[in-house]
């Protein structure tokens, strides 16, 4: 039995006060931004869905998903801080994992009440990211169409790079290759490239009367042929499903639709979990609710992540792996809902033994099959003559690698600070996370808005000595402040989510559930064997 974590925090004291208040005012923030991304909408909106005889894409999801089930929601303040966010709040979709007739599978649906489901740049990023963890997780996917198309005055920034558009197809074309099923229901138009989502898909429903499928609509079809053609007759349910094959069930409204997919879905075989199984699971033996505590107010303020793992993990109960060693980086193992895990929780800035550590440790878990789970708090890998001369960037190196080359499934939560090479040591997006989280206090960025603003000042003033000048007080903080509000701006948890460097900002409360949810997603894959490139010695 591992030991449980003596917790030092003292719920009477000013400071931790000072901090619930703090921490409880940020998570109302998010609550609030998330109300307003997943129910607020324009009346005439709300108004042209009921005419149309359509649900809300929330009302959908309600019917789909098993009842009582959790609902893990990804991205939801996607395109927030755009130059498009009132447009398309949540980037116009919804995209999470859910249970379905039993299965977990990934859910994607267009959200039609936000210019009528078109997909903006985000929203090609969001429904991308999808697809890429559903392949990543062999999950199944269930997409719920509703969408006019892409929004063409911005299409020259989702169409033809890389990750565009054309990637959410080659995502469904690998998941078909993998074996990993798809069922699209089409609720409203799939037109032109969003057509291609229904006839990529292994099943495809249509609603009769405001389903429908075609490369290009009845107005583009009288531009290029001359040709008068309605809507069903040019792709229709009845249409698609007795004479083209595009479709294979009809549905006489949304309800029957959705009845049909769960009946599909509950075809699907179910797969194997990889790993260690799970044991019952056991709650912490401290509230998590102290976690607003322990989080200072102030960023820069250092705070003992054991106190964070002791109000997450089962029983509240933590193995610390050379615990007097590397002491900036704990190491560990710990179960979620029952589930073992190893924890790289940051203490402080890395050092050459503190990498030298996680490297080793990430080793020890990959040949294990433990998955790993990353408690990012890090302003970078410590700098300097001494450091640099003890090899620093070498064992930094090492613990990339390692993050690099581990085969489990690797989960990352920013809980305060991600910044610099400390965010490739301690598995930042770059490093293909199969999921990573971010708490509202928590900052990405090449380095602290201070610090820039430090640089940058240091090289004018620099460049001033040399030419024989110097800047006046004022001048120093006319360069500083500009930097430091960017910074604020750029790196925030908000600024973050926005762009899909994440995939959603979650209430530190609810880390738990979100880590057990994501861990058993990603256990539907295979572990492979650990394998490794060079580490130099």
């Amino acid at each position: 039995m591992m030991r449980r974590i003596h917790s030092r925090i003292d719920p009477r004291d000013a400071a931790f006060l000072a901090n619930v208040e703090h921490n409880r005012a940020l998570a109302a923030e998010l609550e609030r931004r998330q109300h307003a991304v997943r129910t607020i909408r324009p009346e005439r909106d709300l108004q042209r869905l009921e005419r149309q005889g359509k649900m809300t894409v929330r009302a959908r999801l309600e019917q789909l998903l098993d009842p009582g089930t959790p609902f893990l929601e990804l991205s939801t303040l996607a395109a927030g801080e755009t130059p498009y966010a009132e447009d398309a709040p949540g980037a116009g979709q919804l995209v999470g994992i859910g249970i379905v007739s039993g299965k977990e599978v990934v859910i994607r649906a267009d959200d039609s009440s936000v210019k009528g489901g078109a997909w903006y740049p985000m929203s090609v990023k969001k429904i991308v990211r999808a697809l890429d963890i559903a392949i990543e997780n062999r999950l199944p996917v269930v997409h719920m169409c509703d969408s006019a198309g892409g929004f063409l005055p911005l299409q020259a920034q989702f169409f033809a790079d890389r990750y565009g558009a054309g990637r959410i197809f080659r995502n469904q074309s690998t998941l078909s290759k993998m074996g990993v099923p798809q069922v699209a229901l089409v609720l409203g138009n799939c037109t032109a490239g969003g057509a291609y989502i229904p006839a990529l898909s292994d099943y495809s429903v249509i609603v009769r009367g405001t389903g429908a499928i075609f490369l290009g609509g009845p107005p583009l079809v009288k531009a290029a042929t001359g040709e008068d053609v309605t809507v069903d007759e040019l792709g229709g349910a009845d249409m698609h499903t007795s004479v083209s094959g595009v479709a294979d069930y009809p549905a006489d409204n949304e309800l029957h639709g959705i009845a049909i997919t769960r009946e599909i879905v509950a075809q699907w075989r179910r797969q194997p979990k990889a790993g260690e199984p799970a044991i019952d699971p056991e709650p912490p033996a401290y509230d998590p609710a102290e976690l607003y505590g322990i989080l200072p107010a102030d960023g820069r303020v250092q705070f003992d992540m054991r106190e964070v793992i002791a109000r997450i993990v089962d029983g509240s109960r933590f193995h610390e792996y050379q615990p007097g060693y590397g002491t900036t980086l704990i190491c560990g193992y710990a179960r979620i809902w029952g589930q073992q895990v190893g924890i790289l929780a940051n203490n402080g800035v890395l050092f050459s033994d503190s990498a030298l550590k996680g490297a080793h440790f990430i080793e020890l878990c990959d040949q294990n099959r433990t998955p790993l789970l990353f408690l990012q708090n890090i302003t970078g890998f410590m700098v300097g003559r001494e450091y640099e001369r003890r090899g620093i960037t070498k064992d930094g190196a090492k613990m990339i690698m390692a993050v690099s080359g581990a085969s489990v499934p690797k989960i990352s939560i920013n809980c305060g600070a991600s910044f610099g090479a400390g965010t490739y040591g301690m598995n930042g997006r770059a490093f293909d996370p199969r999921f990573m989280f971010s708490w509202p206090r928590s900052q990405v960025a090449v380095m602290g808005a201070e610090q820039a603003a430090g640089v940058l000042t240091t090289v004018k003033i620099r460049q001033m000595e040399r030419e024989g000048g110097a800047l006046t007080d004022e001048q120093i903080a006319a360069i500083r402040e500009p930097v430091i509000a960017e910074y604020q701006r750029s790196s925030s948890a908000w600024y973050a989510t926005s762009e899909l460097w994440d995939d959603g900002v979650i209430d530190p409360l609810a880390t738990r559930e979100t880590i057990a949810i994501a861990l058993s997603a990603a256990l539907n894959t295979p572990i492979p064997e650990p394998r490794y490139g060079v580490f130099r010695m």
